[in-house]
C-alpha cells in the first residue's frame, strides 16, 4: 500500500481549485445585464420601463447574486433610432462590459444589436422586437426569442379571424420592417386558407390623422380591415375607426398585436369583443395574478404586458443558465440555457429550439364588454391554449444558417 504523501496531495487540492475556479469564472467579478427599449416614445408603455421593471424583479428574485458575484441592470432609451440603440449597445459592450442584453426594439435596431452580440458571443434575450429573421436569415447561437414574432403574430391572428368566417381582409400597415413583415406573413396565410386580400395602405410611424387610410379601407369593402401596427398608432387608429363606425357597413376593424395598455387607451367600449392570440395576460391563473400583483404594486397599479412578463422570464432563465454554467461567458451559457427547459410563473417546461425560439404556447382571448369587466384591469376572456406546433415557424423554414443540415 502506498503512504500519503502531502506534496500530492497538496498538488491534486491546487488543481482542483484551480479547475473550480476556471469553471466558475464571471468576468469582471459581476454580471451585467442591459435593458435596451423605447423608453419614452410611442412603443414605452408596451414594453420600455416596465421591461425594465419586470428584469429587475428577475434579479431581485433570483437574490441579486449569481455565484456569489452581484447582479447589475443597466438601461438605455434607444428612442426608435438605429443610431441612438447601436451606439448604446456598442457602449455596453466595448466598455461597460455587458454580458447579455435583453431587447425590446424596433426591428431595425434589433438586427443591429443582433450582429453586436453574436460578434461578441453575449446572449441577446429578445422580449419585445418581433421580426421573425432574428431566428431565421439573421439568426445568431446568441439570440434567443422569448415572447412573439412576425411569423406567429399572423399565424395565430389570421386564424382566429378566419374561423369567424372573414374572407376578405384590407391591411392598414405601418411603414417600417415590422409591419411589412407581419403584412407578408398575413398575406401568405390568408390565401393558403382560401382568403383575399383586397388591398392596402402604409401610414408613417407616429401617424395622428388615419383618416385618408380609414376611408380607403371603408372603400374596399373587405370584411376584415386589419391594424399591422402598435403603440400608439394602434390606439389612435382603433379610436379613429370608431368615429367612422365602420361596423355599420359591416366591416370589423381589429388587429393581429394587441397589448393590454392599448385596450385600456382605447377602452372596453371600443375594443370589447375583438378576438386576438395572446402569450401572457395577467389574470389567466393564480401563479400569473401572484406576480402581476407584486409588478403592479410598483407599477403605479398598471398591469403587464407580455413584454415585460416576458422581460422577467428572459432573465430569470438567463440568470439560472449562469448558475448551472458556472460563468458568465457567453457560449457556455447560451448552451445551457437551450439544454434547459423554461419554468418560471407563465411557462412551464417549455423547451427552446435550438435556433433561440422559446417553444411556447399561446392562448387565445376575446376582450370584455364594459358590463362584464368586474374591475381595474379585468379586460380578457381566456379561451383555449394555442399549441407551441400551430405557432411556431418549422426550424427547417426559418433559413437559419447554423442548424441547417441538422
Amino acid at each position: 500500500m502506498t503512504g500519503f504523501n502531502p506534496l500530492q496531495a497538496l498538488l491534486a487540492a491546487t488543481l482542483a481549485a484551480s479547475g473550480a475556479a476556471a469553471h466558475a469564472q464571471i468576468s469582471d467579478n459581476v454580471v451585467r445585464i442591459g435593458v435596451m427599449a423605447d423608453m419614452s416614445g410611442p412603443y414605452a408603455a408596451n414594453g420600455g420601463p416596465g421591461t425594465a421593471l419586470g428584469v429587475r424583479m428577475a434579479v431581485e428574485d433570483f437574490g441579486g447574486k449569481v455565484n456569489g458575484m452581484p447582479i447589475e441592470v443597466l438601461t438605455a432609451d434607444d428612442q426608435n433610432k438605429p443610431d441612438v440603440g447601436l451606439n448604446a449597445a456598442r457602449h455596453w459592450i466595448d466598455v461597460d462590459k455587458v454580458d447579455a442584453i435583453v431587447g425590446g426594439s424596433a426591428s431595425s435596431i434589433a438586427l443591429g444589436v443582433n450582429n453586436l452580440m453574436r460578434q461578441a458571443r453575449k446572449p441577446y434575450l429578445i422580449s419585445g422586437t418581433n421580426t421573425g429573421d432574428l431566428t431565421g436569415k439573421a439568426c445568431s447561437p446568441m439570440n434567443f426569442q422569448f415572447v412573439m414574432d412576425s411569423y406567429s403574430l399572423p399565424k395565430s391572428g389570421v386564424q382566429v379571424l378566419l374561423a369567424q368566417g372573414i374572407r376578405t381582409f384590407y391591411f392598414i400597415t405601418v411603414d417600417y420592417a415590422f409591419g411589412a413583415a407581419l403584412q407578408a406573413e398575413a398575406t401568405r396565410f390568408i390565401e393558403a386558407a382560401g382568403g383575399k386580400v383586397l388591398g392596402s395602405v402604409k401610414h408613417p410611424l407616429g401617424t395622428n390623422d388615419f383618416s385618408s387610410f380609414l376611408l380607403q379601407a371603408q372603400s374596399s369593402k373587405a370584411q376584415a380591415v386589419v391594424l399591422l401596427n402598435s403603440g400608439s398608432d394602434l390606439t389612435t387608429a382603433l379610436k379613429q375607426a370608431n368615429e367612422f363606425q365602420m361596423a355599420k357597413n359591416g366591416q370589423i376593424v381589429t388587429t393581429l398585436n394587441i397589448t393590454i395598455n392599448a385596450v385600456a387607451a382605447i377602452g372596453l367600449d371600443i375594443a370589447q369583443g375583438m378576438q386576438f392570440a395572446d402569450p401572457f395576460y395577467w389574470d389567466r391563473n393564480d401563479e400569473t395574478r401572484a406576480w402581476s400583483k407584486r409588478f403592479m404594486a410598483r407599477n403605479k397599479g398598471v398591469a403587464p404586458t407580455f413584454f415585460m412578463a416576458g422581460g422577467y422570464s428572459a432573465t430569470m432563465h438567463y440568470l439560472k443558465a449562469v448558475a448551472a454554467a458556472g460563468t458568465d461567458e457567453g457560449g457556455a451559457v447560451a448552451a445551457k440555457m437551450k439544454a434547459t427547459p423554461v419554468n418560471d410563473f407563465s411557462m412551464k417546461n417549455v423547451a427552446i429550439r435550438e435556433d433561440g425560439q422559446v417553444m411556447r404556447p399561446m392562448y387565445a382571448m376575446t376582450i370584455k364588454s364594459p358590463a362584464e369587466s368586474k374591475g381595474p384591469w379585468d379586460y380578457y376572456k381566456p379561451g383555449a391554449e394555442i399549441p407551441a406546433a400551430q405557432l411556431w415557424r418549422p426550424l427547417a423554414e426559418g433559413g437559419c444558417e447554423f442548424v441547417k443540415g441538422k
